[in-house]
């Protein structure tokens, strides 16, 4: 067997499973299977419009923005519209096209609601991670500058990822997963920047997730867009 059918095999075992899920739904339904999607990609793009015009700042800000020295209450009830508030200081189409590709992907192959769960536990996690780093202080093992205490949280982006890493987990894509995984842990290294650090609490909650549903008998997280995905079954 030459290296080329080799190459050939492994992608078909690590995308054939998660294509052929895809497949079905998106041909039958088109856009009308990521209705939750669509709607995050609008509600993100629209919050990065009015947080860039002089009288829409304040309000996002209010609203959506989280950081560590916040109230808890006030920090926790800003958590779900700061999902959908992008960085300011980073290309909001790649943020766009990441929830695009990402949120549909999981909408159809885990399910609508799986989808939001894991995408709202990732934020979460991000956010009150800071809190425990920051409060840890910067000597201790993954702790946190005081400074990064007025840092906004990450937004979509720690979602993005932990929907990744769920997918790659529900249909044995490892391969995919470990790139993710590896990826992330790179960027905390080189950067070492609040974001990275919130980006692997968001995989470590999506490893949670995954690990709970299998100790409960379940093979994966897939459930597919508000009932079966299309997908074949998966055994281990």
């Amino acid at each position: 067997m030459t290296v080329g059918q080799d190459l050939r095999r492994t992608a078909r075992r690590e995308c054939g499973p998660l294509w052929s899920a895809l497949r079905a739904p998106l041909a039958a339904r088109g856009p009308r299977a990521v209705p939750l999607t669509l709607a995050s990609v609008a509600l993100t793009g629209l919050l990065q419009v009015v947080q860039n015009r002089s009288w829409g700042y304040g309000p996002v800000q209010t609203l959506g923005a989280v950081r560590a020295d916040d109230p808890l209450g006030a920090a926790l009830l800003r958590t779900p519209l700061s999902l959908f508030v992008p960085a300011l200081d980073l290309p909001v189409w790649g943020a766009l096209a990441q929830m695009l590709v990402v949120f549909g992907v999981a909408e159809v192959c885990l399910g609508r609601w799986r989808t939001l769960l894991i995408a709202y536990a990732a934020t979460l996690a991000g956010t009150l991670y800071a809190r425990i780093g920051i409060a840890a202080g910067p000597d201790a093992f993954l702790g946190l500058p005081a400074s990064d205490a007025r840092i906004v949280d990450t937004g979509p982006s720690a979602a993005v990822v932990a929907l990744a890493v769920c997918v790659c987990w529900a249909y044995r894509a490892w391969i995919t997963g470990a790139v993710v995984i590896a990826a992330m842990a790179a960027e905390a290294v080189l950067k070492d920047n609040l974001a990275g650090r919130e980006h692997l609490a968001a995989i470590a909650a999506a490893l949670l997730l995954c690990a709970a549903r299998a100790l409960r008998g379940g093979q994966g997280l897939e459930g597919g867009s508000g009932a079966r995905s299309g997908a074949p079954p998966i055994r281990s």
